[in-house]
């Protein structure tokens, strides 16, 4: 493992454990008497400030670390997609921590995201569909950026030209009509095959 990596993945370790660790100590806290009560609740904010700095920290940390993996292996587009879904998935689970620090009903709180899920899911369904869509096409790889390839779809017919780029939501393929963007939902939905170049005639004698 590269040094750097290894600095990563070990600052996103510790900074990991501490979440935890504060985590842990904040929701074991119990008030006694009323003289307690307030020193309690300012001991739980301060907590719950460290809990949300070293979170953030392991997030962004585990993010980058796993970024690096994926972009070596299949690219930068690869990599920045993955750190933007570890990154909001780390923000999710650290927001039920901190609700489960402050004595909060997690499942109440999971049912509302459930709820909230459904509404934007619906409402976003084509921009979900295209990012998911990226994510299948970074790892199955059916094509590579700088890749002669067809595509056979029934909404788009059949397209010849090279990959530019994999995003989030599109894929670049320069045409010889010119620049296409193409939706990643299309691109997971369609035919896929590498352009060969035609045969050279022969020579005839």
């Amino acid at each position: 493992m590269h040094p750097a990596h290894f600095r990563d993945w070990l600052r996103a370790a510790v900074a990991l454990a501490v979440a935890v660790a504060i985590a842990s100590e904040a929701r074991h806290l119990h008030v006694r008497s009323a003289e307690e009560k307030v020193f309690v609740t300012l001991v739980v904010w301060v907590m719950v400030v460290a809990l949300v700095v070293a979170g953030s920290l392991a997030i962004r940390w585990v993010a980058l670390g796993l970024g690096k993996v994926v972009t070596s292996q299949s690219g930068i587009a690869a990599g920045a997609i993955v750190r933007l879904v570890s990154t909001g998935l780390g923000y999710v689970i650290l927001l039920v921590g901190v609700f489960a620090v402050f004595g909060l009903s997690v499942q109440r709180l999971l049912i509302g995201a459930g709820l909230a899920g459904i509404i934007l899911g619906i409402a976003a369904q084509q921009s979900l569909a295209n990012i998911f869509a990226s994510l299948v096409l970074l790892f199955a790889r059916p094509f590579r950026v700088g890749e002669d390839i067809v595509i056979r779809s029934g909404a788009l017919g059949v397209v010849e030209g090279q990959v530019r780029g994999i995003g989030l939501t599109y894929v670049t393929v320069r045409t010889g009509d010119g620049v296409l963007r193409i939706p990643n939902s299309v691109m997971l939905a369609s035919g896929i095959g590498r352009r060969t170049p035609p045969p050279e005639p022969s020579d005839e004698t």
